[in-house]
């Protein structure tokens, strides 16, 4: 399982490399930096969101993809292999999906206002920002609450922490 996992974050690494190379190879759109602000001289207008992301959103859309499921990786990495049990990787997956949830939000959200001009409202924020203040958080707390309820299962078991204890008395004495 170890050598599954490790050739899957690097698949997901590689595949970010490309994404990126991909993005760096496209044509800057026209006024991509800007275009002069009509009356503060010194600022720059962002000017047509939507051609901007024309032709990068989706590769936009898939790099933060594999970042946010390079994230799960290498916390699925950081459990011991005994402890990832189908109902950790089963949590782990939920937290995937609830990422991309909220990035799907996010990022469509956005295009749909960049296309249309309209958006929703939400606790005092359009929708797509909506989704960023208070989503992103709800996303992380997911990740937590697996954490935090199954930390003894997963992390530090009361036989690891003994084992601990007892290195830890061992080394202790010699250091004397």
């Amino acid at each position: 399982m170890d050598r599954i996992l490790v050739w899957d974050i690097f698949a997901v690494v590689l595949a970010m490399a490309v994404v990126l190379l991909l993005i760096g190879m496209v044509e800057a759109p026209p006024n991509a930096a800007g275009v002069a602000h009509e009356t503060v001289s010194a600022m720059q207008a962002g000017g047509d969101g939507a051609s901007r992301l024309e032709s990068i959103g989706g590769l936009a859309f898939a790099f933060q993809s594999l970042v946010l499921l390079f994230a799960i990786l290498l916390c699925v990495l950081s459990v011991s292999p005994a402890r990832r049990s189908p109902v950790f990787l089963g949590w782990m997956a939920v937290t995937y999906a609830v990422n991309i949830l909220v990035w799907q939000q996010m990022y469509f959200g956005h295009q749909a206002f960049l296309e249309t001009g309209e958006t929703g409202w939400f606790l005092g924020f359009p929708a797509a920002t909506a989704w960023q203040v208070y989503g992103v958080w709800f996303a992380g707390v997911v990740l937590i609450a697996v954490y935090s309820a199954g930390f003894r299962n997963y992390v530090l078991s009361e036989d690891d922490e003994l084992r601990f204890e007892e290195l830890l008395r061992e080394f202790g004495d010699s250091r004397d």
